[in-house]
């Protein structure tokens, strides 16, 4: 993943978020639901339902970008809270995109012995 640049704020979406949503959807749901501002420049992250696929909504300056990552293994680790966001910092969101729980440094799945 990229980057986000110093001082950007990064927010995760508590709860699961509908998967099939895509840039309109998703800057809506931040819009209506988080009560922030899509093009404000912030990172937004929603998760699926069954945890191996996230998104995250961001505005560069001229349009929105959406990344997306799925796990073949493992799952994203997401605060416990139904709704509302939640703040992250750089190394928190590097250690998420990389299916590591932040709260006790460990990856959700083990990597295969190379023999």
């Amino acid at each position: 993943m990229i980057a986000p640049a110093p001082g950007v704020r990064i927010w995760v979406a508590a709860g699961v978020t509908d998967m099939r949503r895509g840039f309109d959807g998703l800057a809506s749901l931040v819009q209506q639901q988080l009560g922030h501002d899509p093009f404000g420049g912030a990172l937004f992250i929603f998760r699926g339902r069954r945890g191996h696929l996230l998104k995250i909504l961001a505005w560069d300056g001229q349009g929105l970008v959406l990344y997306a990552k799925r796990l073949e293994r493992g799952k994203f680790v997401w605060p416990q809270a139904k709704d509302g966001v939640v703040s992250l910092t750089p190394a928190q969101l590097s250690m998420l995109t990389e299916g590591i729980d932040w709260r006790m440094p460990a990856r959700t799945w083990q990597p295969e012995m190379m023999g």
